[in-house]
């Protein structure tokens, strides 16, 4: 008697005594043969006695029964939630409803009906608004700190020693009935059937539903969606395997199911087919779908002022697809009427970073001069911008010359529009104000204080140099340069004019060295790309020392970021490097072109 089979006959007489042999059969979704097969050897073995017709668990049977109690659940919850955008600016994607439904507090009061109340849930991105979850239901929170960088791996990595008899579970599925039991023998993933091409991880199988190979993607074919249940045994060979992969060099990108894909012929598993009963919501179109609730209102601030901006009903603002977050905001696409649109979401502190009073003057100032994408809405309290999305536009890539060189003629083309507008941009006076977003803690940097010092010894040099004064970009970085088709011609728009305001024009220039993370080689020939007649040598050691302020003055925002949870890695430390090395390699260059 294989101890599945046992589990699967014993957990429901636990529950109906009176349960005929062909109930039990159909419950266990095993034969009637087997069922009967197992009832016997129960009886002979003392697990089972019988009265009259009903069965009833011994002591010894509760006791073996017992062995294969499920000890706790896991639930993931740390992500963004991209494909649910813009729903996830404000709820992290489990604690979206369905059906007035919390997707997580369903499946916690899933699992606690089935008598598991040890539930720990990881957590991340808003995990602020987890926290009502331990006194509602008693589970236990642990944070992930990597998981806007990293994928489920590192969360299931956070708490592997809790690996035991336990399910495995993603926050953001809704399943109809439950599939939980208080008692496992083998481990099992829910698996639904898909029809047609799907980008699900696909499963091949042997006769017995055991997992042989798994797949990213595959066509009219059985996908993993859902919880997923290990036992001991299972645990203890999975958690070996996850920190060998977790400590790998470019584990970022994986997930969990990474290993068992890799390690299926070593991670015994079968599935658990659920096809209509477990239901994962990828984006806001299938939670319409599902709940038809989301047809008529999202209670989403976002999609509130999309639908009174267009003066349409929010059923109508369709395929909304995340791009990449910026390092101030956040953006997505949407479709309306066949047209195709993108809105920008202010980031994380953001309403201290931006005046959008500034912002709206700005726009309103280059509105007639086709210089930058087509604005439709923008909000100066809110910090809301919509502009028409342009189909056919790359960006500039940095490291290809002709790229660079045709980006800055169009600035200098701009910077000689001469627009003017009632604010300017100071690096100086943001460098101390990024600085007080701090709150009085010390720098990150040991040398910090030295390193500001010798900064602002450049402020009389650059004050004491002739200047334009103009409308400059400031937030000249490669991405914010668009080369756009047009029959059969490219133009360039800059985009993105958020910090814009009067200044040096060739602040630009640095601002563009720094974002591209230019050496010294590089940003010569980006001067040389800018001035096609020659570079002055006062004007190019004002654009060194305008890349000394620029680094630090990007290196004090990403510290401010960094308070706020946002990290920025390798671009936080090379800004603080252009800080150093360009007030070294300014100083050089200014005592030479001196004697």
């Amino acid at each position: 008697m294989k101890a599945e089979h046992f589990v699967m006959i014993c957990r429901q007489l636990a529950i109906r005594p009176q349960a005929t042999q062909r109930e039990l059969a159909a419950e266990a979704r095993i034969s009637l043969g087997l069922a009967n097969a197992v009832v016997k050897d129960c009886l002979s073995s003392g697990f089972l006695r019988q009265d009259g017709r009903n069965l009833f668990l011994t002591e010894a049977g509760q006791t073996h029964l017992d062995r294969f109690r499920v000890k706790n659940a896991i639930i993931l919850a740390a992500g963004f939630g991209a494909r649910c955008i813009p729903l996830t600016y404000e709820t992290p994607k489990g604690l979206l409803e369905v059906h007035g439904q919390p997707m997580i507090e369903r499946q916690i009061q899933q699992l606690l009906e089935k008598g598991i109340a040890e539930i720990i849930v990881v957590v991340g991105y808003k995990k602020e608004q987890f926290d009502y979850l331990i006194d509602k239901y008693g589970v236990k929170l642990v944070y992930n700190p990597e998981y806007a960088q990293k994928n489920n791996l590192s969360s299931l990595y956070r708490v592997l020693w809790h690996l035991d008899n336990s399910y495995l579970l993603s926050s953001d599925h809704w399943i109809c009935v439950n599939i939980f039991n208080t008692y496992e023998a083998r481990s099992w993933y829910s698996c639904v059937y898909v029809d047609g091409v799907t980008d699900e991880w696909c499963v091949r199988a042997s006769k017995s539903d055991k997992i042989t190979s798994i797949s990213v993607g595959g066509h009219d074919a059985w996908g993993i969606v859902g919880p997923a249940y290990f036992t001991p045994s299972f645990s203890a060979l999975f958690r070996q395997y996850a920190n060998d992969y977790y400590n790998r060099p470019g584990s970022s990108d994986y997930y969990w199911e990474h290993i068992l894909m890799e390690r299926i012929d070593t991670l015994p598993i079968y599935m658990n087919k659920q096809t209509g009963n477990v239901h994962e919501i990828e984006n806001l179109e299938e939670l319409r779908m599902f709940d038809p609730s989301y047809n008529e209102a999202s209670n989403n601030k976002v999609l509130r002022v999309i639908s009174k901006i267009f003066k349409a009903p929010e059923n109508e603002i369709l395929d909304m697809l995340p791009i990449k977050a910026g390092m101030t905001n956040h953006s997505f696409t949407f479709r309306y009427n066949d047209s195709r649109y993108i809105m920008r979401i202010p980031g994380e502190g953001t309403d201290k970073l931006i005046d959008r009073n500034n912002e709206q003057a700005v726009y309103q100032a280059i509105a007639s001069l086709d210089i930058c994408d087509s604005l439709v809405h923008i909000d100066p309290k809110e910090g809301y911008k919509i502009s028409r999305f342009i189909e056919s536009a790359r960006v500039c890539d940095p490291l290809h010359l002709p790229d660079v060189k045709a980006c800055m003629q169009k600035l200098r083309g701009v910077h000689e529009l001469n627009i003017s507008v009632g604010h300017e941009f100071d690096p100086f006076e943001r460098i101390d104000y990024y600085e007080s977003l701090w709150h009085d803690k010390a720098s990150c940097f040991r040398d910090y204080e030295d390193t500001k010092a010798n900064v602002l010894k450049l402020k009389h040099f650059i004050g004491s140099v002739e200047k334009e004064w103009t409308l400059s970009h400031i937030d000249s970085v490669p991405d914010n340069f668009l080369f756009v088709s047009s029959g059969g011609d490219e133009k360039i728009l800059i985009i993105d004019w958020e910090y814009a305001g009067m200044q040096d024009p060739h602040i630009d220039i640095a601002m563009f060295a720094v974002y591209a993370m230019y050496d010294k080689e590089h940003v010569d020939s980006l001067i040389g790309c800018y001035f096609d007649e020659g570079c002055a040598d006062l004007v190019r050691v004002k654009i060194y020392a305008y890349i000394a302020v620029c680094g630090l003055l990007w290196s004090n925002w990403c510290e401010y970021k960094s308070h706020m949870g946002v990290e920025f890695g390798e671009y936080a430390l090379r800004q603080y490097r252009y800080a150093k090395d360009y007030y070294r390699i300014f100083s050089e260059e200014y005592r030479n072109m001196s004697k």
